[in-house]
């Protein structure tokens, strides 16, 4: 017999395989086959910028019917924005908002603040680092009671237009960029619809900012399309709120912190009201002055006695 072979020589070696991956399937839509992205556009999308802003809306106790039914108007304007309970409007307020923003992850803060039944003050601030914005509310008018005919769709993106004096100093293109991050409806929010079917409108008149919304109407007949482009023929309806803003100061910080800007020509609703008092008090007192210059000339002149004044006495 002859001699066996080794074992070594009788198994063939196998050749490694690499360990390759599996080619992934591309994803299948409605529209057709969705091609995978490269890692270049990936790491391209990574650092595009994504607006996250949310808005916190809430007001102090004690407020009036009509500001309240004036921040339920704004809170239906902003679906990025989060309603809370009412604050108690004390000095510490700031503090407590600070932490209402931080639990509720928001990033800015709209605050109605309501003294005296008749005075409403709103605070604009980015929590919570600043800065922040006190105003003065004028001219406010809701929407139940203009009874306006603008619909426009709840939850669409606006367009914000601001008015060429927002260029002019320095504090209005801070409050130009504040109202712009405020009111400016994040892309592709959870809440918001992807159409832009009315205008937020902010001009400075008086030095006072006063705010309008309107509903972009085009007509929709087959016959009356209106083209792409073609702004003939679409027009602009008021939807309401409206409401007037006046700038008193504008703080470093959130609620607080130094002041940057100061209206010079501010005058406090207590002083208007006091300036009223005073023409009413000086109007008494003319009537008082002209009834004791009546009975001076009265005693100064006497009448003559009149001869036939008892003539006809029994």
């Amino acid at each position: 017999m002859g001699k066996k072979r080794k074992l070594s020589e009788t198994v063939a070696v196998a050749p490694e395989k690499k360990d390759e991956p599996a080619t992934e399937r591309p994803q299948r839509t409605l529209m057709g086959w969705k091609e995978k992205k490269n890692e270049v556009q990936e790491a391209d999308s990574m650092t595009v910028f994504r607006n996250k802003e949310k808005v916190l809306v809430t007001c102090s106790r004690r407020i009036n019917y009509r500001y309240r039914h004036l921040m339920l108007n704004v809170v239906s304007l902003l679906p990025h924005g989060k309603k809370d309970n009412k604050v108690e409007s004390v000095a510490s307020k700031g503090a407590t908002l600070n932490e209402l923003v931080e639990l509720k992850s928001c990033s800015s803060c709209l605050f109605f603040e309501c003294r005296k039944h008749k005075d409403l003050y709103l605070w604009m601030a980015k929590c919570p680092n600043g800065p922040s914005v006190k105003f003065l509310v004028n001219a406010v008018h809701t929407m139940e009671e203009l009874k306006l005919t603008g619909n426009h769709l709840k939850g669409s993106r606006p367009i914000l237009t601001f008015s060429s004096n927002f260029d002019k100093d320095a504090h209005w293109k801070l409050l130009k960029e504040m109202l712009i991050q405020v009111f400016g409806i994040p892309k592709e929010h959870r809440k918001s619809k992807p159409y832009h079917d009315h205008v937020f409108v902010f001009s400075i008149v008086d030095d006072h900012i006063w705010f309008r919304n309107y509903q972009i109407l085009v007509p929709h007949n087959e016959s009356n399309k209106v083209a792409r482009g073609g702004l003939d023929d679409m027009t602009l309806v008021e939807v309401g709120p409206r409401f007037c803003l006046n700038p008193i100061k504008i703080f470093g910080g959130s609620f607080g912190g130094p002041t940057l800007y100061e209206n010079p020509l501010y005058i406090s609703p207590n002083q208007i009201r006091a300036l009223e008092k005073r023409k009413k008090a000086g109007k008494y007192a003319k009537k008082v002055k002209a009834k004791t210059r009546r009975k001076m000339h009265e005693l100064s002149n006497p009448l003559e006695p009149n001869e036939f004044a008892d003539m006809w006495k029994e």
